[in-house]
């Protein structure tokens, strides 16, 4: 830590020791005071006290600890996935390259959803009673439950598909309220998904969709993968995101009949039942795309989405920017300008699937 500045020594004080005003004012009145006039004072003791009366006031300044800032954070997804732990990491290492560390100028407070509505509104208003100054999030859920908790609270988001649909803020250029951010993609890139599904597995004729039909990002990636369907000639269903066993059921209700493939869309849910639909399709063969690399490295088999560490990257550039005195409603909501596509070969090789040789050139990794 940076050593507070002394001032230089006055006859009668430790030169190592700053100087309080009391005693400086004291030393003065010694000087002036009695039968010795300040007109007669020796020139070298007059400017040693003149350089000390202006270090002075650097070396209090130095002495001033930081002022300690509040950052709340709130986590959709349960404290154990590990995605949430890595993107938390990578928003923390940010902050500290910006200036920020924990227990010297920030304080951190964070919180984990785990899925849970109940208790992520619980939590939501939790960090904006603590007063939390600023708060980032992830997720259309817990973006939701801190709106409702806040409208003055400044609020930075990551992994939302539709800010503007679902009402989070007026419009990407200018969000207009108290929450900005990053979306994790735009709708017209879900229609991919299906086309990548049907160029990895060609005699796929029907698709189940998994989504989380309580949100608007969960019917409109629905619609724009029922819209390109037709053209590729596939029979799209959904299948509704709730608890685990009814998620079990349909899937293997779905998997009953032939030719069958899945997507997986983007929400809380599909985070918290991840390991579960991972199993789901490789107990049933099914070849399924998702929506962002964690599932291929868990196991899953090809993924086409967005670079989640660069959202957490942009949310501490955001922090830090409001910390400093912008407004949310003064920074557009950021869209992604890069997709990374991941294959796991050793899923292929399980499922059944040939990856093109082209699909392979074109990954951006590639799991053996």
């Amino acid at each position: 830590m940076r050593q507070p500045l002394r001032a230089p020594s006055i006859q009668g004080y430790p030169k190592d020791q700053p100087i309080s005003p009391s005693r400086l004012r004291v030393r003065e009145t010694r000087r002036t005071g009695g039968a010795r006039p300040m007109s007669v004072m020796i020139r070298r003791d007059f400017i040693t006290l003149l350089g000390g009366a202006v270090a002075w006031p650097l070396a209090a300044r130095a002495q001033q600890p930081e002022r300690m800032r509040r950052i709340g954070v709130l986590m959709g997804t349960a404290a154990e996935t590990t995605d949430g732990q890595v993107g938390l990491a990578v928003f923390m290492q940010l902050l500290h390259q910006l200036g920020w560390t924990e227990d010297r100028n920030v304080q951190l407070e964070i919180r984990w959803g785990g899925g849970d509505p109940a208790r992520v509104r619980r939590y939501a208003e939790e960090l904006v009673a603590l007063p939390a100054e600023v708060i980032m999030t992830n997720g259309a859920l817990p973006l939701e439950a801190l709106l409702r908790a806040t409208r003055s609270v400044p609020i930075i988001f990551g992994s939302v598909t539709d800010p503007v649909g679902s009402g989070f803020v007026e419009s990407l250029a200018r969000p207009g309220g108290n929450a900005t951010g990053f979306i994790q993609f735009e709708y017209t890139l879900t229609g991919k998904w299906l086309e990548l599904l049907k160029e990895i597995a060609p005699s796929v004729t029907r698709v189940a969709v998994l989504r989380d039909a309580t949100l608007v990002s969960g019917i409109g990636q629905f619609a724009v993968i029922q819209s390109v369907a037709a053209s590729i000639g596939i029979e799209v269903s959904a299948i509704n995101l709730r608890d685990a066993s009814e998620i079990e059921q349909d899937v293997q209700r779905f998997a009953s009949s032939p030719n069958g493939g899945l997507i997986l869309t983007g929400s809380a849910l599909s985070v918290v039942h991840h390991n579960l639909i991972i199993a789901l399709a490789a107990e049933h063969k099914l070849p399924t795309v998702y929506y962002r690399r964690y599932y291929v490295t868990s196991g899953g088999l090809i993924s086409y989405g967005f670079d989640t560490d660069e959202q957490f990257r942009g949310a501490a550039r955001y922090v830090d920017r409001i910390l400093k005195g912008d407004k949310p409603a003064d920074l557009p909501v950021q869209v992604p300008t890069k997709y990374e596509l991941v294959i796991n070969l050793k899923t292929a090789k399980t499922l059944g699937p040939q990856i093109p040789d082209k699909l392979l050139a074109l990954a951006d990794e590639v799991i053996e």
